[in-house]
């Protein structure tokens, strides 16, 4: 009798050790995952955040390509306005022919907060003029992170030229982009910085 109770406690024991082994293992698995899906997690945030900063800087590469080109070709206006309108710091207004029609257009490049835009002005009525309310606007490229200008301007010697001097003695704009889509976190800010000579400047003095 004794000893039929001893191994009905010893079974006791056994059933109660394989339970805490099962509750074990369950714990053991449920971390395991926890720990494979947070690293899958890590994994797809920094790779989406890679891929949002290449993506935004091709596009910013595009912009800027498209904006020198415009810029060599750049003129007077239809209504006799002077080739350069405004040189700032975040803002560059000309005017180009950018449809290649028979038209001049006004072209103003510049900065909305962390976007990097381009606004077309088509000339219209008579006399000609150019109406604001005509600009249409499109989005070049967004997380841009400029502390610095991002036009700058240069004379014929290569002196960098104060805001006064800027429409009459520009020759050499340089654009400056810094383009990060997350500053907190790594890749570094990619740095885009191109020069455009303004050819027919000398013509509409």
């Amino acid at each position: 009798m004794h000893h039929a109770k001893t191994k009905h406690i010893s079974n006791g024991v056994s059933k109660a050790f394989t339970l805490i082994e099962t509750m074990t293992a369950i714990v053991v698995f449920v971390f395991a995952m926890g720990a494979v899906w947070a690293l899958i997690a890590l994994a797809y945030r920094s790779q989406s955040y890679a891929w949002q900063q290449a993506d935004a800087v091709a596009q910013a590469q595009r912009g800027v390509e498209t904006m020198i080109k415009e810029i060599r070709k750049a003129r007077g206006g239809d209504d006799g306005s002077y080739i350069l309108e405004s040189a700032e710091n975040f803002q560059f207004i000309f005017y180009s022919n950018v449809d290649n029609d028979a038209n001049i257009e006004r072209v103003r490049y510049f900065i909305d907060g962390s976007d990097f835009k381009k606004g077309v002005t088509k000339s219209s009525g008579w006399p000609i003029t150019y109406n604001p309310a005509n600009e249409v606007i499109s989005a070049l490229s967004g997380a841009v992170r400029n502390a610095p200008p991002v036009f700058r301007y240069f004379d014929g010697q290569g002196q960098e030229l104060s805001a006064p001097a800027r429409l009459k003695d520009t020759t050499l704009m340089r654009v400056y982009l810094v383009i990060n889509s997350n500053p907190n976190r790594s890749p570094q800010d990619f740095i885009l910085e191109s020069d455009v000579q303004i050819r027919n400047l000398k013509i509409n003095l």
